[in-house]
């Protein structure tokens, strides 16, 4: 009897041992891929005034982001969630707001509340991924989440090229960390859903290099077209920008982009734009930071801006900011900004003025 308790208890004790081991490794398990899991959101409220008073509340056409006048907004309101593993990776993130509302116009109203759904492989042992679906563009120095940009609104620069793209990357992180290269097969120009009746794929790169922790280097392209197949119109664009962190409080930024889009089917000749930017910023506390912005904005033939006016659009604009930092998930930032082309360029009231200015403020959250 003692001999049959002993072995029926040390079958007990191994059957327990066992299972805590397993379920210790299931515990394990779960915890690490919890760990890979991520949830994430974003809130920008702003409001701004436009000192040219329209009366439909709508800023020139030429902005995309902060643009109602007169009326507290959303700009983004931003829920993300993430999966990370050694080997694949997953973003889904849905918005609203004006932002979403005005720069993904042209899709179905379904569709423009994707701010990101793509996933992505691991390819090899090196850091070659391999990621489709709806991405944020490789162009550009500023994208639409505000607090990770210097300025309150974002550049003519910015609002004018994609914030978005849907297509095939192929990127690769070398492993000291100084460069970044990718291919790009796209469906066209801040398209999610393809163009009807455009059956030509694009094309883009980019390249990044960060020679040390001060400086960063990029240079992104875009070939392809944004017609239909019956009045094709082939667009080259190339960004190319630089941001420089001089010491602890003072960084610096410059940004070109040149772009040529055919005058008509299978002409050699083409409409050209082109844009530019500086910017700086200077850090006076942890908390407290200001940034200055000087751009230009040429596109004489209207290919991709248009002045209300039907004049060529050719701008010149300037903008300061001063941000601070409430608390590390909270920021409050007030902008003063003004453009300025050629007399008529912008409307006020009805009148052809040669400027537009306008004041905005906004408040960030973020967890």
């Amino acid at each position: 009897m003692a001999r049959t308790i002993s072995l029926y208890g040390r079958s007990i004790i191994a059957w327990l041992c066992f299972n805590f081991l397993f379920l210790t490794d299931l515990q394990a398990q779960s915890d690490s891929a919890r760990k890979r899991f991520s949830f994430s959101g974003y809130l920008e409220g702003y409001y701004s005034y436009d000192f040219a008073r329209p009366e439909d509340k709508q800023k020139p056409s030429c902005f995309y982001s902060f643009n109602r006048h007169n009326e507290p907004n959303i700009n983004l309101a931003l829920l993300k969630g993430s999966y990370l593993s050694p080997a694949f990776r997953m973003n889904a993130a849905f918005m609203a707001g004006t932002y979403s509302r005005y720069n993904l116009a042209a899709e179905p109203s379904l569709l423009q509340h994707i701010f990101e759904l793509n996933a992505g492989v691991k390819i090899g042992r090196k850091s070659l991924w391999l990621d489709a679906g709806v991405l944020p563009s490789h162009i550009g120095l500023e994208g639409a989440i505000g607090k990770d940009f210097w300025s309150l609104t974002r550049s003519l620069m910015a609002d004018n090229s994609p914030y978005v793209e849907t297509g095939m990357k192929l990127g690769f992180d070398s492993d000291n960390g100084r460069w970044y290269v990718a291919l790009l097969l796209l469906n066209g120009w801040q398209r999610i859903k393809t163009l009807e009746g455009n059956t030509l794929p694009s094309f883009g790169h980019q390249l990044q290099f960060k020679p040390n922790a001060k400086i960063l280097i990029n240079s992104s392209s875009f070939i392809g077209t944004d017609k239909p197949d019956s009045v094709r119109k082939m667009r080259y664009f190339h960004d190319l920008y630089a941001i420089f962190q001089l010491n602890e409080k003072i960084s610096l930024q410059a940004a070109f982009d040149i772009g040529m889009e055919q005058k008509q089917k299978g002409s050699g000749s083409y409409h050209a734009w082109h844009t530019m930017l500086a910017g700086v910023q200077y850090k006076w506390t942890g908390k407290i930071r200001t940034s200055a912005r000087l751009e230009y904005y040429r596109d004489k033939a209207g290919v991709i801006v248009s002045s209300e006016t039907g004049l060529p659009f050719s701008v010149w604009g300037v903008s300061a900011n001063t941000d601070y930092q409430i608390l590390p998930n909270l920021l409050w930032r007030l902008e003063l900004r003004g453009l300025s082309g050629r007399e008529g360029m912008f409307l006020k009231q009805g009148i052809a003025v040669q400027s537009n200015s306008a004041i905005t403020v906004s408040l960030a959250f973020h967890f």
